[in-house]
This record gives C-alpha cells, structure tokens and sequence, in this order.
C-alpha cells in the first residue's frame, strides 16, 4: 500500500465556503468534497494547491495556513489529506474540471454526501461555526 498526499482548500467568501462535487466518472463520483487534488513528486503543498485550483476551478487563491490534517484509507489507497484555509480572491469559479460547485455554510454541508475522507473536515468547520 502506498499514500497519496492531496491537498484541499477551504475557500471562504463571508460566511460560505466553497465546495465542488467530483465528475461522475471519478472515483467517488459525483459525492461533495473541498477543492484540491494530488501532490506531485517533491512539490510543495501549497504551490500544488494554488495549481490544483486553478486546473479545477480556474481561478486564484491565496493559500493560508494549515486548517486540518486527515489520514483516511480507502481500502487499499491510503490518503493523507491537507486541508489549508484559503482567502477567495475574487475570481468567480468555473466546472473546469468538476461537475458543480457550490458556495455553502458549515451548516449547509449536511446537505450534501462529501466523500469520507472529507467528513470530518466538515464535521470541524461545523463545530468551529456555532
């Protein structure tokens, strides 16, 4: 077994966040989850980041600090998941490479099935909100 790092953005705009629903050819299709993807070889997670949102979204962010970290296996695929707050620059985003995506309170997000490794990140932006 081997990990994959993937980074993910928490994409905040006043009191929403930005959330993206993976293309129904994906992995997991179709279900909820923040915005990022894989790391490449020797990359620096926030430079990959600030990549990854632009090949998805098509737009710029500025990337923050650390907000969460997750370890989370899907069957034999072990994910590491670094989850950075980031500030939203202005840039309206595009399905450039997902199916939607949706601006979404922490409350809002029970709304939608995000993708396991995802759910807890959820979970604390939840309880950080009440």
């Amino acid at each position: 077994m081997h990990t994959l790092v993937v980074t993910a953005a928490i994409i905040q705009r006043e009191d929403k966040i930005l959330i993206t629903q993976r293309k129904s050819n994906a992995d997991h299709g179709l279900q909820w989850e923040f915005p990022g993807g894989k790391l490449n070889y020797a990359e620096d997670p926030k430079e990959g980041l600030r990549r990854e949102i632009i090949e998805e979204l098509d737009m710029e962010i500025e990337v923050g600090d650390i907000f969460e970290v997750i370890s989370h296996c899907y069957g034999e695929r072990h994910i590491l998941l670094l989850c950075y707050l980031c500030r939203y620059l202005g840039q309206k985003p595009t399905t450039k490479d997902c199916q939607d995506f949706h601006w979404v309170t922490p409350e809002e997000m029970d709304n939608y099935p995000f993708t396991a490794a995802d759910v807890p990140v959820v979970k604390k932006l939840q309880r950080k909100n009440r």
